[in-house]
């Protein structure tokens, strides 16, 4: 077990990485929605595709990349090796809605993957029937861009050409993609260099394990939180207004039950999905509860995987914040996000 001290300096070390990488990106990346609007995050897991350190960017963003690196990791287990870079969009890999590109950037200890530095950004155009990230005529996920499930854009530093053209011939702004994805593969490139200099210097041994010790302290700081909290059922709805296809009143209901230091999130009465682009999907559902949970608790707690684990969430699988995969007219879009945290925060 590390000493107290140590683990607090680690863990603040691994914040400045990520504010670091955020402030890279800001000064490289090509496009207005990311130099100006700030809508892309940073974030750092480690190999079991737990969130480590995130910085202040957007939440619903970071709260939903474990299940990416998860996904990244499952899809090229045994496959992944120094110099390479992963992309991501699709909302069934681990994403939040299409536009929100991801670049996946392992940082290995003894041929192992330790680390994973992470930047998820939203892109001008992702391609689709429609200019820009947005098509509310969109019956079907296909008609919202180009759907990119785990893929290997570096090999071991080889950069693969062909995959790269590709991409940008899916898209309207080629110029201003390129750019960007430069931008956030340098971010995640510059992660990586700072997880080397802090294993280093810390070693490897001491960095890695303190990451469970970082954890486990956030998770000690929330439950803390919830156990001031008066123990209770509570319940709290928001409704959207329609989905621009003829579902109208679109309901996101949640039963919060707390007990002693845990909370569980019950959404399985949300409204069943729906035509238009205002459905959740899982990791994105995730995230919103996580983020409202958030918003509620110490803001002096740092926000990793351990915060959230005395939140348990239940879902219904084909409800607007669970969408079927296999149905065309699924729409997985972050639309509904803020409607998802707004209804557990009534609920508390």
């Amino acid at each position: 077990m590390l000493d107290a001290i140590t683990v607090s300096v680690l863990t603040h070390r691994l914040e400045a990485i990520v504010q670091e990488m955020g402030e890279a990106m800001l000064r490289t990346a090509y496009s207005q929605i990311l130099n100006s609007s700030r809508d892309f995050s940073t974030a750092l897991c480690d190999g079991q595709a737990r969130l480590v350190a995130q910085a202040e960017h957007v939440p619903i963003h970071v709260g939903a990349i474990p299940w990416a690196v998860a996904s990244v990791r499952d899809t090229f287990q045994g496959r992944v090796r120094p110099g390479d870079v992963f992309l991501l969009n699709d909302p069934y890999h681990g994403n939040n809605h299409l536009p929100d590109l991801t670049a996946f950037v392992p940082v290995f200890v003894d041929g192992e993957v330790a680390f994973w530095s992470i930047n998820r950004a939203h892109q001008s155009d992702i391609g689709g029937s429609t200019h820009g990230a947005y098509n509310p005529g969109a019956t079907e996920i296909w008609q919202e861009g180009l759907r990119i499930t785990p893929l290997k854009l570096y090999d071991a530093g080889a950069l693969r050409d062909d995959v790269l053209t590709m991409l940008s011939t899916n898209v309207r702004h080629p110029h201003d993609f390129l750019g960007d994805l430069r931008a956030m593969i340098g971010s995640a490139k510059l992660g990586e260099r700072r997880l080397g200099a802090l294993l280093e210097e810390y070693g490897a041994k001491t960095v890695v394990g303190a990451v469970d010790e970082i954890l486990d302290g956030a998770e000690a700081q929330a439950r803390a939180c919830v156990r001031g909290w008066k123990d209770g059922i509570y319940r709290g709805e928001s409704v959207l207004d329609d989905d621009g296809h003829g579902f109208t009143d679109v309901w996101i209901r949640a039963t919060v039950t707390k007990r002693d230091d845990a909370l569980t999130v019950d959404l399985t009465d949300s409204h069943p999905q729906v035509h238009g682009f205002v459905n959740s999907s899982l990791p994105n559902t995730m995230s919103a509860v996580h983020m409202a949970f958030a918003y509620l608790i110490d803001p002096r707690t740092p926000k990793n995987s351990g915060t959230f684990r005395p939140v348990k969430t239940l879902l219904k699988e084909g409800t607007i914040v669970w969408p079927f995969a296999p149905a065309p007219v699924t729409l997985a879009t972050n639309h509904c996000a803020q409607e998802i945290a707004e209804a557990v925060i009534k609920a508390l």
